[in-house]
């Protein structure tokens, strides 16, 4: 699993920094949503081997925390002062010991390259290292806009750069109001001139001096941008209604241990379906806990209702229900044995998935989900490849 490993090198290289490296001076660290999400899983790992006691407490301290917290620009505010010596406390006993771990320095992180889901920046802001997101292209050279220390809200993308224009349009090129979504347009001396002897592009690209991005976002009253994700990645449903899946995978791998990664996929079909690569030692615990082995076909049928329960979760009645509309959740699931990576060219090199290349890799499978054989989680297919997860 290129990203996994990715994030258990990038963990122990923390590891080894010397407690004396840029004595006295705070630093950060760049990060892209894959590699914290590894990082939030050994840190809850290592707090599970620590027993049960431990879980309870540290479990306790996240919720205290996110409350104190808040969305970050309101952190401490109102009543939630009265949760400052609550959260001092657990700050001491749990979340520093955590920081140590990362040098005992890294005062923030700057994540970008995909969407970054705010449950994953609530952790990493209880534990006392904010995860700023910020939103860019490389043909705006490349910053549009970014959460900073002094000024963020989570679940956002920050305020936009000085000297930058950004509005939200639809589908017309009309303005939309805050709160509206639409595509992102910016304009500004860091948009590109255009792309090199690609004039076709470079029309599509740039219009009247505004860039359009491709990405659909909204701003809200206080200048805050929010990105939901690419306007060619849209889940579009037989009925036409159009969602982006970006934030529905991010949710799902930030509360799902057993979910390595996901892709929705919807183009204009009865519904929605998913790619779905399980995490292996999630599944061995589940397994060896019910004495079962991914080798029988009774194993397997309750591999795959196991998954199909954690997806599950997210549906109206489910204890994730409160994240998005139940109508977007995949009512088929294609359970590989291959995570996405760099190697079989299904992740680029910011670990985002690359959704065109996965649909064609996949054409096979996803086209069996639409069958009814196909909408049976214990298909033969699925079957097969979790009686491959042990190998």
């Amino acid at each position: 699993m290129a990203s996994v490993q990715a994030g258990k090198t990038a963990m122990e290289t923390l590891k080894n920094i010397p407690l004396n490296i840029r004595e006295n001076r705070p630093y950060f660290l760049l990060s892209v949503p894959a590699l914290a999400q590894n990082f939030r899983r050994n840190i809850e790992k290592g707090v599970r081997e620590k027993g049960r006691l431990a879980s309870l407490l540290f479990d306790l301290a996240l919720r205290v925390a996110y409350r104190y917290n808040g969305e970050g620009w309101n952190r401490g505010r109102g009543l939630r002062k009265v949760l400052k010596p609550l959260v001092m406390s657990f700050d001491r006993i749990l979340f520093r010991k955590i920081r140590l771990v990362f040098g005992g320095r890294l005062e923030f992180f700057v994540g970008g390259g995909a969407l970054l889901d705010i449950e994953l920046q609530r952790f990493f802001y209880a534990v006392g290292i904010p995860m700023y997101q910020g939103y860019g292209l490389t043909e705006a050279a490349p910053v549009i806009s970014a959460n900073v220390p002094c000024s963020h809200k989570l679940g956002s993308s920050g305020r936009v750069v000085r000297d930058l224009q950004v509005r939200i349009c639809d589908e017309r090129g009309r303005e939309l109001p805050s709160g509206e979504e639409g595509e992102i347009v910016v304009k500004g001396e860091n948009v590109m001139a255009g792309y090199w002897r690609n004039e076709k592009a470079t029309r599509e690209a740039i219009r009247d001096g505004w860039l359009h991005t491709g990405d659909i976002g909204y701003l809200d009253a206080d200048g805050f941008l929010y990105v939901l994700g690419r306007e060619k990645s849209l889940l579009i449903s037989g009925d036409g209604e159009k969602c982006c899946p970006e934030g529905i995978e991010a949710a799902i791998l930030a509360h799902s241990s057993s979910v390595d990664q996901i892709m929705l996929i919807n183009d204009q079909s009865p519904y929605t379906v998913a790619l779905l690569v399980p995490n292996r030692q999630v599944l061995s615990r589940f397994l060896k806990k019910s004495k079962l082995s991914s080798r029988t076909p009774e194993g397997q049928a309750a591999a795959l209702r196991f998954l199909e329960a954690e997806i599950g979760s997210f549906q109206r009645q489910g204890k994730h229900a409160r994240f998005f509309a139940g109508k977007w959740l995949p009512s088929a699931l294609a359970v590989l044995d291959e995570p996405f990576g760099e190697q079989n060219l299904l992740l680029n090199s910011t670990l985002k998935m690359r959704r065109g290349r996965i649909i064609q890799y996949y054409r096979d499978r996803i086209r069996f989900l639409y069958t009814p054989e196909g909408r049976d989680v214990c298909n033969s297919w699925n079957r097969e490849a979790v009686s491959r997860l042990e190998d």
